[in-house]
């Protein structure tokens, strides 16, 4: 009777209308340096370079076809200014240099304002704690940062890659970029072992924070072009002459956007429905929303997005698979607001 009693108090039990999770891994800003693969004592930060181009109009034409107006516009210049970035012409090596904090406390959120499902959530976590640790999760994040995955754009011009990752004040671990699978997380790599660990224990405080310092290098050649982020202007007036590419820049220097280093180091999810088929690890998000493809992997109609899952998981519920569990924990580190609102 007893027992009945409990499961009928934890169904009553509704997510609370304000709720929200920190994010548990967070990146800095990651900053571009030129060297060389050979002589990696001499490096320098590497700033923006604004030109003008004289291009030619290539876009699609749209409408109803008209020749004369066509081979009028296809006569004018496509006059742009953009910014660039690129190696010195004696450097043949780009370097991105930034910090990861990987925090613990994902068992309290940030804001609740309901303490019985503050409750029913703790016992939800500490149990996946006791089940699983962070284990799993720790693997796919080390194995992201271990390939070089936040390069981006860049890696796919490097001819090598290592990876050099300092667990707060320890020797730095190295790792070649190439030798660790992007889309299969199944397989076991020893050499990653003391970092994943530090993730692990990290997440499931059983230690205080840990500050990882990550230096990678990519071989990419003498004076070739490197690419930062690019800045997204949403009030740009079109009658002005503006620039139509936007680098990101911090103090001077090119940089990657800590959001596209967070997004390339927590693309681990490969549980959603259709992996089989599209055989690509996504980013964790709600939706498993892949904005490049325009693709929603994770829909509320088949019941695998993450409000459907976590609405049965931190009340109690029990959810069909561990890999699910999974999802729902790597959400959480991911952070964000998940109140029901005050119409629910």
């Amino acid at each position: 009777m007893a027992k009945a009693k409990e499961v009928n108090q934890k169904e009553a039990v509704k997510v609370a209308s304000v709720l929200s999770f920190e994010r548990k891994l967070v990146s800095s800003a990651g900053y571009f340096y030129g060297t060389n693969w050979n002589d990696r004592a001499i490096e320098a930060l590497l700033p923006l370079s604004e030109i003008s181009v004289r291009g030619v109009i290539a876009n699609r034409q749209k409408g109803k076809y008209n020749q004369a107006k066509f081979e009028a516009d296809a006569q004018k210049a496509n006059l742009q200014t953009v910014d660039t970035c690129t190696l010195g012409k004696e450097q043949d090596t780009l370097k991105v240099s930034f910090t990861l904090k990987v925090l613990n406390g994902v068992e309290q959120p940030s804001s609740c304002n309901s303490e019985a499902f503050q409750q029913t959530y703790q016992e939800a976590v500490k149990q996946y704690i006791e089940e699983y640790g962070f284990r799993e999760l720790a693997k796919r994040y080390a194995q992201n940062i271990a390939s070089g995955r936040f390069l981006w754009r860049n890696r796919f011009n490097a001819e090598q890659i290592e990876v050099q990752v300092k667990i707060n004040d320890g020797e730095p671990l190295k790792f070649n970029g190439f030798a660790y699978d992007q889309h299969d997380f199944s397989k076991d790599y020893p050499e990653l072992e003391p970092l994943i660990v530090a993730i692990e224990k990290a997440l499931s405080s059983e230690t205080e924070s840990t500050l990882l310092t990550i230096d990678t290098y990519a071989l990419i050649g003498k004076g070739q072009p490197v690419f930062p982020s690019e800045e997204l202007v949403l009030n740009k007036d079109s009658s002005k002459f503006e620039k139509s590419k936007i680098l990101y820049e911090t103090d001077g220097t090119a940089a990657l956007h800590s959001q596209k280093i967070s997004n390339a180091i927590r693309t681990i999810d490969t549980w959603y429905p259709t992996f089989t088929e599209k055989n690509m690890a996504i980013a964790v998000e709600p939706y498993g929303t892949v904005t490049n493809f325009n693709l929603v992997m994770r829909t509320p109609q088949h019941k695998q997005d993450f409000y459907t899952l976590f609405d049965k998981f931190a009340v109690g519920g029990e959810l069909e698979s561990a890999e699910q569990k999974h999802y729902v924990m790597a959400v959480l580190i991911r952070g964000g607001v998940f109140g029901q609102g005050k119409d629910a």
